[in-house]
């Protein structure tokens, strides 16, 4: 009996994302593969500490406790570069913490990103950029997890949350281009000019409407998952992303526009489960808050 991934919220984590395993990477990028492989066996059974992505793949997985068992929203993959010989670590470690991740694929090395859209994966979250961006390329949302301090890895709620920058992660890097070119007033104009004509789509929408279509199912109680908008723009080039994410049929349930101030507040008093943008000037903040993640672009 076949399997359909399709109709699923389906998130692909690497193990290093999802777990705390920089010290056996140190090892890898050191000592090489072999003696990688080594150590990984022979801690096979020592637990491991949670990772960045843990805390928003928990969040995630709780979804399917609002539904039957053969009717889950939420399929969670583990996509790594391990082999299977050193997998073991990984898996009991998914099973100390009673995570519903039963599909896995281990590339011994090779690429993950060759296979996500065989698994129909709709995000990505890894810690190596290579994989990040060949994702992105290939039309996968996709953001590499960046390190954070263990404070912020214990969740505040069951309820998921996600929050997004716009400009090159919801919309396309059009408008924020025209910005880092021309500056702030030459933005303005152009979003004025533009304000009725949608922002085309970026790496992320198609995850929003994902989520958005998973909330939908909650019309007449609390959904388990839970959207912000946290983006620099402001009156009034705020007015095209609502005219955007109308035209979408998608829902944000909060909204900020902070004119360029610091969103890392923003982000804590939120209390988001992980936060994507693709500027370090605010991730460098926000990851010392809330589980943060990078949307790569490729200069």
């Amino acid at each position: 009996m076949s399997y359909n991934l399709s109709d699923k919220l389906v998130v692909a984590v690497s193990s290093r994302a999802l777990f705390e395993l920089e010290e056996e990477n140190r090892i890898f990028e050191e000592k090489g593969l072999d003696a990688y492989y080594q150590y990984q066996l022979g801690v096979e059974h020592e637990p491991l500490e949670k990772g960045t992505g843990f805390r928003v793949v928990q969040n995630l997985l709780k979804i399917n406790n609002h539904f039957e068992r053969d009717n889950k929203q939420v399929e969670v993959i583990i996509l790594s570069k391990n082999n299977a010989a050193t997998s073991l670590r990984i898996t009991n470690a998914i099973n100390e913490y009673n995570l519903d991740i039963i599909r896995s694929g281990w590339t011994s090395g090779n690429s993950i990103a060759n296979y996500l859209k065989a698994f129909k994966v709709d995000l990505f979250l890894s810690a190596d950029e290579k994989d990040v961006i060949n994702a992105l390329k290939n039309g996968v949302a996709a953001a590499k997890i960046l390190p954070s301090h263990k404070d912020v890895h214990n969740s505040k709620g069951e309820q998921v949350r996600i929050a997004f920058d716009g400009d090159a992660v919801l919309f396309s890097e059009e408008s924020e281009l025209i910005y880092k070119e021309y500056g702030l007033d030459a933005f303005i104009e152009h979003e004025k000019k533009n304000r009725d004509n949608p922002l085309a789509q970026g790496p992320f929408a198609k995850l929003l409407q994902t989520i958005s279509t998973i909330q939908d199912k909650f019309k007449d109680r609390a959904s388990p998952i839970r959207t912000a908008l946290v983006t620099a723009r402001s009156a009034p080039t705020h007015e095209r992303v609502i005219k955007t994410l109308n035209v979408w049929g998608v829902r944000i349930d909060e909204s900020f526009f902070l004119g360029g101030s610091e969103k890392f507040e923003i982000l804590e008093a939120f209390g988001a489960d992980i936060f994507f943008d693709d500027q370090d000037v605010h991730l460098d903040k926000s990851s010392t808050v809330v589980p943060s993640a990078k949307v790569i672009h490729e200069s």
